[in-house]
C-alpha cells in the first residue's frame, strides 16, 4: 500500500511540474499573435493596442510570461512598449516590478 501511495505521489508531482512548465504557453502564443506588433522595437511610436490584444493582457499569467523574458526576447520586444500596452489595457505593472531583466520605472513611460 505504501509503495502504491508513493508511486501516486510521484506521478502527481511529475504532472504538476509538467503543467507548471507549460503553464503560460498559450498566453505566450496569444501574446505573440495579438500584441507583438504593438510591443516591438522601435520604441516610438507607441500605438494603442487592439481590443484582442487587451483581451490577452486581461487573462494572461503575466508573472509566468515575465519569467520567460530573456535578454534575447528583450532585444526584439521593447519593454517600454510592453509597459505602455499593459497600462492601456488596464493591467499596469507596479513600479519596481521585474519582467525579465527589465525593472518597471517608478514613473511609467
Amino acid at each position: 500500500m505504501a509503495k502504491i501511495l508513493l508511486g501516486f505521489i510521484i506521478v502527481l508531482a511529475a504532472v504538476a511540474v509538467a503543467t507548471m512548465a507549460e503553464g503560460c504557453d498559450k498566453d505566450r502564443e496569444d501574446m505573440i499573435r495579438e500584441c507583438k506588433k504593438y510591443e516591438m522595437f522601435p520604441a516610438t511610436p507607441k500605438i494603442d493596442p487592439s481590443p484582442a490584444c487587451c483581451a490577452v493582457w486581461q487573462r494572461a499569467d503575466i508573472p509566468c510570461l515575465c519569467k520567460r523574458v530573456t535578454k534575447e526576447v528583450e532585444k526584439e520586444w521593447c519593454m517600454e512598449k510592453v509597459i505602455y500596452v499593459a497600462k492601456y489595457c488596464g493591467k499596469p505593472f507596479n513600479p519596481g516590478y521585474k519582467c525579465g531583466s527589465y525593472t518597471v520605472p517608478s514613473v511609467a513611460q
